[in-house]
């Protein structure tokens, strides 16, 4: 079943079929340990935060896809919404908290398109949430 979904994304081109290299797992796993390292940096701006803890977590939700085959089309529009959304059949992350990423998601857009500012708890639901994910993640890699 994941991966006849994930089949149909990249049967609408939403998805692209990837070779498997586990120096790209380790480098991306290492950059989105970094960023959520950079969102802890209470100096910068909660805006600055943001952008590197919800960069974490879609860097997760490419190498979630990069282990099962795959990588998002970045030439069509909609692929941080694809990568995200994929963390259901990646990882097994449910529903409401794919929710939740979505939003963090708009969030991430409205601030960087619009210049609409970060509340803290936006700021501090989106560190918690990369944190979570690139735990999950972590264990995956290891597994894999």
């Amino acid at each position: 079943m994941i991966s006849t979904n994930l089949e149909n994304l990249a049967r609408i081109g939403q998805l692209e079929k990837l070779a498997f290299s586990v120096e790209v797992v380790q480098r991306m796993l290492a950059s989105a340990q970094q960023r959520l390292r950079d969102a802890a940096f209470t100096q910068n701006s909660h805006e600055t935060r943001f952008d590197c803890a919800y960069t974490a977590i879609r860097v997760v939700a490419d190498i979630a896809l990069h282990l099962a085959g795959f990588r998002t089309s970045t030439s069509k529009p909609g692929h941080h919404q694809t990568a995200i959304g994929s963390l259901s059949l990646t990882l097994g992350v449910d529903d409401a908290t794919v929710r939740v990423l979505d939003a963090l998601r708009k969030q991430r857009n409205l601030a960087d398109y619009d210049g609409d500012l970060v509340t803290d708890d936006a700021l501090q639901e989106c560190i918690r949430r990369a944190m979570a994910l690139l735990a999950l993640i972590e264990q995956r890699v290891a597994a894999a």
